[in-house]
């Protein structure tokens, strides 16, 4: 049997994979982070609780209600879209203009209320979501049997992805986005809403964390500190590739995916470790990050 460094090819090739599939989570969550940081700004810490509530929002619409997988893939996004816009009108608003340190300490002190409020009633157990039938099932690759869900986790991140980088970096839309948020008032001058389309901004970059928490529902357990350990690394995925960097995030996440697949396999030690010391050597040789920009 072929092997590298030791490892057979076949458990290598899997590891690569499920690496990819780990990816695609950090890819659509850290793009989430870099629309809202590099369009408004604004540090979100709450991007892993409001993931969270994409994936508890999926849950109770299943368990209460009814509603299979697919209705709240739609609108369980929706739902955390909403509530982001609501958070960013009453709240958020009012620190644009002021120290990052501010948004900071708002979106962190957001977390610990969402988290605590969704404990209170449904506990800290993790709940079973399940896989929607018509996903269910494997596919065998020959060197691995892969789960039909975790491919459609990937194409289904990737497509987001890609579309939510075209949208802002190629399309008038986005060529608004952008000059409304480096001048405001001379975008103003042309008639554009500018408050309404950073809370649309807003609300369509906490969106894309509850889009993800939807899809990581049939795959982890439901709970509601899921999100809490996963915004550290995302946030590690962002740094790596820029500071509100949209393409950066996409392929820092996919990346860093694969590497933290490979490392279980030469050095499963330091699995959980590696995206810091990758983000430490980055901050080293760049520290506006591989794809950021050089003040």
């Amino acid at each position: 049997m072929t092997s590298v460094f030791g490892v057979p090819l076949p458990a290598l090739l899997a590891q690569l994979l499920l690496g990819l599939v780990n990816g695609s989570f950090y890819a659509l969550l850290s793009l989430g982070l870099a629309v809202i940081f590099g369009l408004l700004n604004v540090i979100n810490f709450s991007h892993g609780a409001l993931y969270m509530m994409g994936a508890m929002t999926a849950w109770i619409g299943a368990e209460y209600f009814g509603l299979g997988y697919w209705p709240m893939l739609i609108l369980a996004p929706l739902l955390v879209g909403a509530f982001g816009m609501a958070f960013e009108r009453l709240l958020l608003r009012r620190l644009y203009g002021l120290d990052h340190l501010y948004g900071l300490l708002l979106t962190f002190g957001a977390t610990l209320l969402i988290e605590g409020v969704f404990r209170s009633f449904f506990g800290s157990s993790g709940q079973p979501y399940p896989v929607p039938e018509l996903l269910r099932g494997s596919a065998d690759l020959g060197f691995m049997v892969l789960p039909i869900y975790r491919a459609w986790v990937v194409a289904v991140s990737l497509a987001v992805c890609l579309a939510t980088w075209f949208v802002i970096e190629r399309t008038s839309l986005g060529a608004r986005l952008r000059a409304g948020t480096e001048n405001a008032p001379l975008t103003k001058a042309f008639g554009v809403n500018v408050p309404l389309m950073i809370t649309l901004t807003y609300g369509f970059g906490v969106a894309l964390a509850g889009l993800a928490g939807v899809l990581a529902a049939p795959v982890l357990q439901v709970q509601p500190l899921m999100g809490s350990n996963l915004i550290i690394v995302v946030f590690a995925v962002v740094v790596i590739g820029g500071m509100g960097s949209i393409a950066g995030s996409i392929a820092t996440g996919l990346m860093l995916g694969v590497v933290e697949g490979l490392t279980r396999v030469f050095y499963p030690q330091a699995s959980s470790t590696v995206v810091f010391v990758v983000m430490a050597i980055v901050l080293l040789v760049r520290p506006s990050g591989l794809f950021g920009r050089e003040q």
